[in-house]
């Protein structure tokens, strides 16, 4: 699926989208937990937009806060990482597992199975700046991104769709769950979007890596 000009038939693209989010990010949140869909459009084509996603071995190709990332064994769906947060975060080790890879449909998902995951700031992703405003400890985190090909300004560019659904800590709210964590995708995906359009314009494509 190809999604038309963004400027050209914007009702044809929402209909696409909506279709896109109701077949890999129709998250079912129980009671206590939350759920959201972050969209964003890179100027970039999808291949090479996929080629950064695609790499649960290496998220600090892209995400700013993630200093280091080792696999255990073959990279495959079951497979398990074990990402450092860099210094600053209150976060500092997050143990994480593929769940979903599709390199036809660029589809991939993660479950974060332990770690030190405190949520206690406010993310300025325009900035990338930390303001620490609260604390929330969360879990059974799970995400599915997935990279979409569109044209934008008559250009190959890529719709980005990542949805996530949470816990809701004791003593926290959904919406304030959901805050904290769709800032922190958003400043992942703006850094994607930055990557990727640099790499656009000196004509590179990350190197694939077998799931």
């Amino acid at each position: 699926m190809v999604f038309g000009e963004m400027d050209g038939c914007d009702a044809c693209n929402a209909v696409m989208e909506a279709q896109v989010i109701s077949r890999h990010h129709a998250h079912e949140p129980r009671e206590n937990q939350c759920s959201s869909v972050i969209v964003r459009h890179i100027k970039a084509p999808a291949n090479l937009v996929w080629s950064l996603v695609r790499r649960f071995d290496q998220p600090q190709k892209y995400k700013p806060f993630v200093s280091r990332c080792v696999v255990q064994g073959d990279l495959k769906i079951g497979s398990v990482r074990e990402v450092n947060v860099k210094t600053g975060l209150p976060a500092t080790t997050s143990t994480e597992r593929l769940e979903l890879f599709d390199d036809d449909e660029h589809v991939l998902g993660i479950k974060i199975l332990d770690g030190d995951h405190r949520l206690r700031f406010l993310l300025d992703f325009l900035r990338l700046e930390l303001v620490v405003v609260a604390e929330i400890v969360f879990g059974n985190y799970s995400s599915v991104a997935t990279v979409h090909p569109e044209i934008i300004d008559g250009r190959p560019g890529t719709l980005v769709i990542e949805s996530f659904v949470v816990d809701v800590p004791e003593g926290n709210t959904k919406d304030d769950t959901c805050y904290f964590i769709r800032g922190l995708i958003n400043c992942n995906l703006k850094c994607l979007a930055e990557v990727s359009e640099r790499m656009a314009t000196s004509g590179r494509v990350e190197a694939s890596n077998a799931v």
